[in-house]
């Protein structure tokens, strides 16, 4: 069992964070075409589950940089998940 969840999670984490970077590359492409829009709180909390893809893609489509809240949380959020995986695997 244990085999199987260590097979399944780093897809599933990369399943979320290609979800996250995907989201702010239709977020910012629905606001150059001045239509409805992703809203902040959806955005964060993709950020939250996946921050790796959020961070890419604010960086790749210059999306939410201005924002303070995504500034500091975004980051905030990755390196939480940086600091989870090394603990995890200690």
């Amino acid at each position: 069992m244990t085999e199987i969840v260590y097979l399944l999670f780093p897809v599933f984490y990369a399943v979320l964070n290609a979800a996250s970077y995907i989201l702010y590359g239709m977020d910012k492409f629905k606001a150059k075409q001045a239509r409805w829009r992703i809203s902040e709180q959806s955005l964060l909390i993709a950020s939250l589950f996946g921050p790796i893809g959020a961070l890419i893609g604010m960086q790749h489509f210059r999306h939410k940089t201005r924002k303070p809240m995504f500034k500091i949380l975004v980051p905030a959020f990755t390196g939480l998940h940086l600091m989870l995986v090394l603990w995890i695997n200690l």
